[in-house]
């Protein structure tokens, strides 16, 4: 798991395959105004979801994970309270891995709790397993998923 501010986000386009397109998405000016919808970046390798929905209680919440893609999750208004919890300490699944969908969840409480405030991104490997969407009101956020090739 990485926390860190956007300001910051060049620091990563060389990390991993299709990060520097997913940036290059997360940095756009229009950002904010996009509506809440899916944008392919780079067809089914990297693409993107802007969401605005209301956050969940932690005690109704699941951890997920998912093994195809990495996900960037950009918090762009709201206080977006996200677990972490490695895939290697996860005991408790919620139910199979769905192939498709590309997540499977688990009942485990996270082990860290990290409140992203707007203007800040987490990326989440394969071995994160994570609870975002935990919040008290409204959240506006990007996600960006980048394929494990």
């Amino acid at each position: 798991m990485i926390l860190d501010s956007l300001e910051n986000a060049h620091r990563y386009v060389t990390l991993y395959k299709g990060f520097s397109k997913a940036i290059q998405f997360l940095l756009r000016p229009d950002l904010n105004e996009l509506p809440v919808e899916k944008y392919e970046i780079d067809k089914d390798r990297v693409y993107a979801m802007v969401a605005k929905d209301f956050g969940c209680k932690k005690e109704d919440s699941l951890l997920e994970i998912h093994e195809k893609y990495i996900d960037i999750q950009l918090v762009l208004a709201g206080t977006d309270e996200m677990g972490w919890k490695s895939i290697t300490s996860c005991k408790q699944p919620a139910g199979e891995y769905d192939k498709d969908a590309d997540i499977q969840f688990f009942r485990d409480d996270p082990d860290v709790w990290v409140p992203v405030e707007p203007g800040f991104f987490v990326i989440f490997f394969p071995e994160d397993a994570h609870m975002p969407m935990i919040s008290a009101g409204q959240l506006h956020k990007v996600v960006v998923k980048v394929a494990v090739e």
